[in-house]
């Protein structure tokens, strides 16, 4: 392979804004497109040789061969496509099916490129032919890419745009409830900067009142200085309490005092309602804390388990199934919440959007 532009590549980074901003107040103005939920990926192509790279430039080629198949058919002869890698079903992005697909045997990742095909969709160009365009501004990368996947339906795609604010807000609305992630706003007149903050990402920002269930201690904590890695968060369903995830990111000083602020609650896990799962060793699909799966394997899952007392209000940007998609922000302690009326009811729920539509594509 011999291109422009070669891996490694670290792909260019967003911000967090709140709100879609104005372009007016950016020189050369902003460019709109809905944000996905995938894996980011570089793809580079030199005609009969594909490579595809993730954000922190390990190799995924090996994991998506009916991706790389679709690339060696609808791209370019030669070029380096900056997006992402999704998978779709019942006409929505799927995130746990796309996890699903980095897997070491190469009999199951055969198996799921055809039980779970992914598809690819374009948003950025850095080389097309012998030209390194990753130099040019981005009004004139997103003409040239336009013009190199004109007509594309899929597996592989080209992200829409919009320059109107006003349409951009609808898709943060709308969009949503097709599994999209929120919005990107792009700099016109930026050139492409690898691993600097250039874009701008609106997701949606949300709060809810959960219980706090358990611990795990931080990878620094010691017996002489214990410090809590991770709050363990649970909702209530028909009475029973299900794991909805996590929250995290504390100063070193506030670990140290949650465990001792929580101390008085620790239980035995006999007495908990998690308990029944201590004696389970497999990798299970609620991803309930304790349990090994493919992406925690060789970690320690124990965790402290807490009588289901206290109630936390979190932020969160949005589910994946029953649990949240990223760990939650630490908000409030609520004690004046009870906490078997914390239940998924008090979630909110996007409008089903169809995901044929984002990408431009007709049923």
């Amino acid at each position: 392979m011999d291109l422009p532009v070669m891996p490694p590549v670290q792909p260019m980074l967003a911000k967090s804004v709140k709100g879609i901003p104005d372009p007016g107040k950016f020189d050369g103005g902003l460019s709109f497109e809905p944000k996905w939920d995938g894996f980011r990926c570089l793809l580079f192509k030199d005609h009969d040789e594909v490579e595809l790279t993730s954000r922190n430039t390990k190799p995924l080629t090996r994991y998506f061969p009916e991706v790389v198949a679709a690339a060696l058919e609808q791209l370019p002869p030669r070029c380096v496509l900056d997006g992402e890698l999704f998978v779709a079903s019942a006409s929505r992005l799927e995130f746990e099916a796309l996890q699903e697909r980095i897997h070491p045997a190469a009999s199951r990742v055969n198996l799921l490129a055809e039980q779970t095909p992914a598809s690819f969709v374009a948003f950025d160009l850095l080389a097309l032919g012998d030209e390194d365009v990753s130099v040019l501004p981005f009004s004139e990368r997103r003409a040239r890419l336009e013009g190199a996947l004109r007509g594309l339906s899929g597996p592989m795609y080209l992200t829409r745009t919009t320059l109107d604010p006003v349409e951009a807000e609808s898709w943060f609305d709308q969009f949503e409830g097709a599994g999209l992630d929120g919005v990107v706003a792009k700099p016109m007149n930026a050139p492409y900067q690898q691993n600097a903050r250039t874009m701008l990402k609106i997701k949606h920002a949300r709060t809810a009142d959960v219980v706090v269930a358990g611990y795990r201690l931080h990878k620094n904590s010691t017996e002489e200085k214990p410090l809590l890695g991770s709050l363990l968060l649970g909702l209530y369903d028909d009475g029973k309490l299900q794991h909805v995830g996590v929250a995290a990111s504390f100063a070193e000083a506030r670990r140290a005092e949650l465990v001792v602020e929580l101390e008085p609650l620790v239980c035995d896990i006999g007495d908990h309602p998690w308990g029944e799962w201590q004696e389970w060793a497999i990798a299970n699909p609620d991803r309930v804390p304790g349990t090994q799966s493919r992406w925690s394997a060789g970690k320690d899952l124990g965790f402290t388990p807490l009588r289901p007392e206290r109630v936390l209000e979190v932020g969160y940007e949005h589910m994946e199934g029953r649990r949240f998609r990223h760990t939650a922000q630490f908000k409030a302690w609520r004690p004046d919440r009870d906490p078997e009326s914390c239940t998924y009811e008090q979630l909110e729920e996007p409008v089903s959007y169809d995901l044929t539509k984002v990408l431009g594509v007709d049923d």
